[in-house]
């Protein structure tokens, strides 16, 4: 998606809240500039002195030393000046995109994630925007410290001999057209770079968050030859941008020679010929000041390199930001709405991307006030879509989901995903304390409220014999834990969040039968006085159901309790006959 402004018009703005210590920054350069300026006009003087009168009053020279001496320690203040302040401001900067970039992150629904990897989306927050401050606090300044340099060189050169000084600059036009022509194949090459990396970050995110189940299938190899593919492609479009970079500063190289020569050769001329009153003094200056003016225009060659970089990140910054939400909050808010209320599924059609199949088309269910609904059928048939479109996780393509009579719509986000809780098979625990994650359903809830609440889920007792108790690390996504502590820790958490309206998504299909025992009292328990959904992958769970939907792909086939089901002698019957036989 390309950005609706342009790159500086979108960029400069966040330099607003660091405006003053920007200006400080570059009061500082200016006086850096200056400051280097000065050493070839001193050296000029003492030569002009010896020139003149064929010696130097060591009184001259030492004032000379001591002027010397006190423009660099004003060099040095203003580049320690530069440095910390720079990068302080820069690593606000950073901090001030990552912050708006997270947010964004936040509020993205989840049809976003189904379409980008987190790692690619994690190159994004650490990579990209560590180029972005490197840029933000280093370009500005030294972009205006070679700028300086260059125009108090042309200024000053003048003074001394116009034809020669005009010689000098005519001839830069065609070394920098050349260089750009180079870095612009560079910035091409920076996009491919940037893109590689975040699919290399993301393949090592999915390796290792799935490496248990590489490990089972005995597919480390499988996996290395994917890393090994994808680090050849790295290599690949890495050995480009560096043979670019090798034709770049050869040619930076080359000009500058040229230009030397060119001095040398053409104030040699003059001097010979007697134009514009050259002197060997000044000619002797011109070849200081030639060094000085091509570090500032390698300078502002070598720089470029760090906008197309800082430019390309900002570009991936702005591109995530430019992502519409799909999940806009309401204009008119219902703020009023009766949790306990019926929830109903209207003529629901969904489809997970605009020109995709149906999931779901004309759906109708009804889950009335404290009772408890059961979704069962084949996989893919829709009954997590249902669910997920509870909470708002997506948007229905048509007709309308309601809870209390009021559409999911019209209800703030965070109101309605905080009246609505969710167990799902697959259970996600922060990488932090068993604590953590149980406090996690209500931040700042008390001590008793939280123990009260793993009591409820029949989680207290085991958490008690953990090392640490409830200060013991669950390490990443639980892993130290067993499914149906995980699990039950889950249930804690809800417990604690007390929503009027629940969601079990094939919450104990992934138990071993003693863990799902323990799991289904507790989440009996949970249930109990709320409006609940309970998506059955084992149907012997279910059999209390108030409602028991069958959902097929061609929507609800059959509804009715377990008993009328059966009675009925349909494909719910046809489910739970095959189901016994297998169990």
């Amino acid at each position: 998606m390309k950005n609706k402004k342009g790159f500086l018009k979108r960029f400069l703005p966040y330099y607003k809240p660091y405006a003053g210590t920007l200006a400080l920054d570059l009061f500082c350069a200016l006086l850096f500039s200056l400051s280097g300026l000065a050493f070839p006009v001193i050296v000029r003087e003492l030569l002009n002195r010896l020139a003149s009168d064929g010696s130097v009053a060591i009184s001259a020279v030492l004032i000379l030393g001591a002027v010397m001496v006190a423009v660099k320690l004003l060099e040095t203040a203003c580049r320690y000046v530069m440095i910390t302040l720079g990068h302080i401001m820069g690593t606000r900067f950073e901090a001030d995109l990552r912050r708006e970039l997270y947010g964004k992150l936040m509020t993205m629904p989840a049809s976003f994630y189904d379409r980008n990897k987190v790692g690619d989306l994690m190159s994004r927050v650490n990579n990209d925007l560590f180029d972005i401050t490197e840029f933000s606090h280093h370009c500005p300044e030294e972009l205006f410290i070679a700028g300086v340099r260059i125009i108090g060189i042309f200024v000053y050169l003048m003074f001394i001999n116009v034809y020669l000084t005009l010689i000098i600059f005519a001839s830069l036009p065609l070394f920098i057209a050349l260089a750009f022509l180079l870095n612009g194949k560079l910035d091409e090459n920076f996009k491919a770079r940037r893109k590689k990396v975040g699919e290399i970050n993301a393949n090592i995110e999915d390796a290792l968050s799935g490496i248990s189940v590489v490990r089972s299938f005995g597919n480390e190899d499988v996996e290395m030859q994917k890393f090994e593919r994808d680090n050849r492609e790295f290599i690949e479009v890495k050995s480009k941008s560096y043979k670019i970079m090798g034709l770049f500063f050869g040619e930076v190289t080359f000009s500058t020679g040229l230009l030397y020569i060119l001095t040398i050769v053409a104030g040699t001329i003059f001097i010979a010929k007697g134009i514009g009153g050259l002197d060997w003094v000044d000619l002797m200056t011109y070849v200081l000041f030639v060094q000085t003016l091509y570090s500032s225009i390698d300078v502002i060659i070598t720089y470029s390199e760090q906008f197309q970089m800082g430019k390309s990140g900002f570009n991936r910054f702005a591109e995530i930001m430019d992502t519409p939400n799909e999940l806009t909050e309401p204009q008119s808010p219902v703020t009023d709405t009766d949790y306990s209320g019926d929830i109903k599924l209207e003529n629901v059609t969904f489809a997970y991307s605009k020109d995709g199949k149906d999931v779901l088309s004309n759906v109708n269910v009804t889950v009335e006030s404290g009772t408890s609904v059961a979704l069962v059928g084949p996989s893919g048939a829709g009954k997590t879509t249902i669910a997920n479109l509870i909470p708002r996780l997506y948007d229905v393509k048509g007709g309308a989901v309601t809870i209390g009579g009021a559409s999911v719509a019209d209800i703030p986000l965070g109101e309605l995903r905080k009246n609505v809780g969710i167990v799902q098979q697959n259970v996600y625990l922060f990488n932090g304390t068993v604590r953590e994650n149980i406090l996690y359903g209500k931040p700042g809830a008390s001590e008793e409220q939280m123990i009260a609440a793993a009591k409820a889920a029949g989680a207290h007792e085991f958490i008690e014999k953990l090392e640490k108790g409830y200060d013991t690390e669950c390490g990443e996504r639980g892993v130290r834990l067993s499914g149906g502590q995980k699990q039950r820790i889950s249930i804690a958490r809800l417990f604690l969040k007390n929503p009027p309206v629940l969601i079990l998504d094939e919450a104990t299909s992934a138990l071993d039968n003693e863990s799902e025992r323990v799991v289904q009292k507790s989440l009996s328990e949970l249930c109990k006085g709320r409006t609940s959904i309970v998506i059955a992958h084992r149907l012997t769970t279910i059999r209390n159901a108030d409602k028991i939907y069958v959902i097929t792909e061609d929507g609800v086939a059959e509804q009715g309790t377990h008993s009328e089901l059966m009675a009925a002698g349909g494909i719910y019957k046809s489910l739970y006959t095959m189901y016994e036989e297998t169990a």
